[in-house]
C-alpha cells in the first residue's frame, strides 16, 4: 500500500512540476507575443474568449493568461468586458490539459520514449542561453509531465485492485455533491485543476473510478481553481479582485448549472463521444470538461457587458480619478506600466487642454483652483511611478517609448505653470488679435484633448506643430514693430511690455501643446525614431527660440 501511495503522489508531483517547466519556459518565450495578442485580439467579446482559450492552450497556464490580463486592463489598455472574455477564454483554454493527457499520456504512454527530451532540453537549459535555454525548459517539462502521468497512471491501476469504485460516493445527488466536494479539494491542495484532472483521469483509466463519479470530480475541480483565485486577489488591485471575482462567479454558475444537469451531460457527452471517440472514458471526461465550460461560455457572452457592468458596481475604482490606472503591481510589467503611465497622462493631459480652452475662451474667469490643483497632484503621482519603472536597455523600442513619456509629462508640467498667469490672461482679452489667437488655440485645444480620450478621432498633433511654428514666426515679426513704435512713442511703454509679455506667454502654451500632444500620439516601431536628443524640446520658446526651419526639432522629439 506504501508503494502505491508514493507512486501516485510522486506521478503528481512529477505531473506538477513538468507542468511549471514548462509553462515558465512557454511564458518565457511568448513574452511580448502574449502581450501583442492580448492587445491586437481583443477588440470584442468573441475575440476575447477565443484569444484567452488560445494562450491558455498554447503556455498550459490560465493563471499566466489572467495575470498578464489584469495587467492589461490596470493599464487600461483593455476595457474590462473584454478582460472578462479573456477570463471565459481561459477556464475554456484549461481544459486542453485534459485532451493532452488522455491522447498522449493515457494512449499512447509516451512517458518512457520522452525521457531523451527531457535529457536534451535540460542540457540546453544548463549550458544556452536565451531563447534556446526556454526552449530546453519547456521541452524538458513536456517530457516530465508524460513521466509523470506514467508513474501516476501505474499507482493508480494498482489502486484499483485495493478498492472497489462501488466503495466511492455514487451518483445520487449526495453522491455527487460529496464528488464534488472531494475535487474541489484536489485542485486546492495541489493548487493545479490540471494536475487534479489528471489525477481523474488516471484513476478512471485505472479502473479505480467510474465515468459519473470521474464527471462530478471534474466539475468540483473546476469549482476548486475559483478558492485559488480568491486568496491570490486578497491584498490586489481593485482590477485584480474584479478579475477575481468574475473569475469566481462564472466558474460557480458553470458548475451549479453542470451539476444540475450531469447525469443527462454525462450520458448525452458518453453517446456522442461513443461514434467518434469509440467510447474511450478518458476522452468522453475531457469532451465532458470542455463541453460544460463550452456551455458556461454560452451562458454568459451574449450579457458580457451587463455581466461586465456588474462586476464594475460591486468592486468600485478607488483614489483619484486621474491615476486610478497606475497599479504597482504593473512595475513587474515594465513594458505595460509604462503604457499605463501614458494612459493617464493622456486623461491629465485632456483634462488640462479642456481647462485651458475654457479659460482663453472666457467661459470662465480662470480654471477652477482645485482641477489645477487635482491635476497637479495626478502629474506628481505619475512622475513618482515612473521613477518606479525598472529600466530597459538604452536601445530599442521601449527605452525611447520610456523617454517620450518622460518629455511629455514634463511638457505638461510646464504647460500647467504657465498657465497659472491671470494677469498675462487679462492682457490677452483686452487685445482683439491676441484674442482672435487665443480662440484658435481653444478650437485646437477641443481637437487634441478629443482625440487623446479616443484614439480613433483624427490625429491634431500636425495641426498643433504648424500652429505652434506659425504663432513663434508672427510673435518674432511683431516684437520689433512693437518696440519700434515704443520708441517713438506711438504706444505707452508698460502696455507695449505687457504686450510683448502676452505674444510670449501665447507661444509658450502652444509649444507645450503641441510638444505634449506629440510625445503622447500613438507611435509604431517604426515611428518612433531611433534616437531622441531632446534638441527639440531644449529650445523653449521665447525670444531666443529660432524660426521653423533654422532650428527644426529632432526627429521624434
Amino acid at each position: 500500500m506504501f508503494t502505491i501511495v508514493t507512486s501516485v503522489v510522486g506521478g503528481v508531483g512529477l505531473f506538477l512540476l513538468g507542468m511549471i517547466l514548462m509553462t515558465d519556459g512557454l511564458k518565457a518565450l511568448a513574452g511580448d507575443a502574449l502581450r501583442s495578442i492580448l492587445s491586437k485580439y481583443t477588440t470584442n467579446r468573441f475575440s476575447a474568449v477565443g484569444a484567452g482559450a488560445g494562450i491558455t492552450a498554447v503556455v498550459q497556464s490560465s493563471s499566466a493568461t489572467t495575470v498578464a490580463t489584469i495587467g492589461f486592463v490596470s493599464a487600461g489598455l483593455l476595457p474590462f468586458t473584454n478582460a472578462v472574455g479573456v477570463v471565459i477564454g481561459a477556464n475554456l483554454g484549461t481544459t486542453s490539459t485534459g485532451w493532452l493527457v488522455s491522447l498522449l499520456g493515457l494512449k499512447l504512454n509516451v512517458g518512457q520514449m520522452l525521457l531523451p527530451l527531457i535529457g536534451l532540453g535540460a542540457f540546453a537549459k544548463l549550458v544556452t542561453r536565451g531563447r534556446l535555454a526556454q526552449i530546453g525548459q519547456a521541452l524538458a517539462g513536456f517530457g516530465v509531465i508524460f513521466v509523470g502521468i506514467d508513474v501516476l497512471q501505474g499507482g493508480m491501476a494498482e489502486l484499483a485492485k485495493e478498492f472497489d469504485p462501488s466503495t466511492w460516493p455514487q451518483a445520487t445527488l449526495g453522491g455527487r455533491a460529496i464528488l464534488m466536494l472531494i475535487g474541489v479539494a484536489m485542485t486546492v491542495v495541489m493548487q493545479s485543476s490540471s494536475a487534479a484532472v489528471a489525477t481523474t483521469l488516471a484513476a478512471l483509466s485505472g479502473g479505480t473510478i467510474d465515468v459519473d463519479q470521474a464527471a462530478a470530480l471534474v466539475v468540483g475541480q473546476n469549482v476548486g481553481t475559483t478558492v485559488t483565485a480568491a486568496i491570490a486577489s486578497i491584498g490586489g488591485s481593485v482590477q485584480a479582485k474584479r478579475t477575481a471575482l468574475a473569475h469566481i462567479i462564472f466558474n460557480l454558475v458553470t458548475a451549479a448549472v453542470a451539476f444540475a444537469i450531469l447525469p443527462w451531460f454525462t450520458h448525452g457527452v458518453e453517446d456522442l463521444a461513443e461514434g467518434v471517440i469509440g467510447g474511450d472514458h478518458a476522452l468522453t471526461i475531457a469532451a465532458f470538461h470542455t463541453a460544460f465550460n463550452l456551455l458556461g461560455a454560452l451562458l454568459f457572452v451574449p450579457f458580457l457587458p451587463q455581466y461586465s457592468r456588474f462586476i464594475e458596481r460591486r468592486i468600485k475604482l478607488k483614489g483619484p480619478r486621474l491615476t486610478q490606472h497606475l497599479d504597482t503591481s504593473l512595475l513587474q510589467i515594465p513594458a505595460v506600466a509604462v503604457e499605463a503611465a501614458r494612459n493617464v497622462l493622456k486623461e491629465i493631459g485632456a483634462t488640462l487642454f479642456d481647462a485651458l480652452r475654457r479659460t482663453l475662451e472666457g467661459g470662465r474667469a480662470w480654471a477652477a483652483e482645485s482641477e489645477l490643483r487635482e491635476i497637479d497632484e495626478a502629474l506628481d503621482e505619475t512622475r513618482r511611478f515612473l521613477t518606479r519603472i525598472p529600466p530597459p536597455e538604452t536601445t530599442g523600442f521601449e527605452f525611447r517609448r520610456q523617454l517620450s513619456t518622460l518629455h511629455a509629462i514634463d511638457h505638461l508640467e510646464r504647460l500647467g505653470v504657465d498657465m497659472k498667469e491671470p494677469e498675462t490672461l487679462a492682457v490677452v482679452r483686452r487685445n482683439d488679435p491676441m484674442r482672435k489667437v487665443a480662440e484658435d488655440m481653444g478650437d485646437l485645444l477641443a481637437g487634441l484633448a478629443k482625440q487623446l480620450r479616443d484614439p480613433d478621432v483624427e490625429p491634431e498633433a500636425a495641426l498643433a506643430e504648424q500652429f505652434s511654428h506659425k504663432l513663434a514666426e508672427d510673435r518674432r515679426t511683431a516684437r520689433p514693430q512693437i518696440l519700434e513704435a515704443t520708441a517713438a512713442q506711438k504706444i505707452d511703454a508698460d502696455r507695449a511690455l505687457n504686450e510683448l509679455r502676452a505674444q510670449r506667454w501665447l507661444d509658450r502654451l502652444a509649444y507645450h501643446v503641441w510638444r505634449a500632444a506629440h510625445h503622447l500620439r500613438e507611435m509604431t516601431r517604426k515611428e518612433m525614431p531611433a534616437e531622441i536628443s531632446g534638441a527639440a524640446d531644449a529650445g523653449v520658446s521665447g525670444p531666443e527660440r529660432k524660426p521653423d526651419g533654422e532650428h527644426p526639432p529632432a526627429a521624434g522629439e
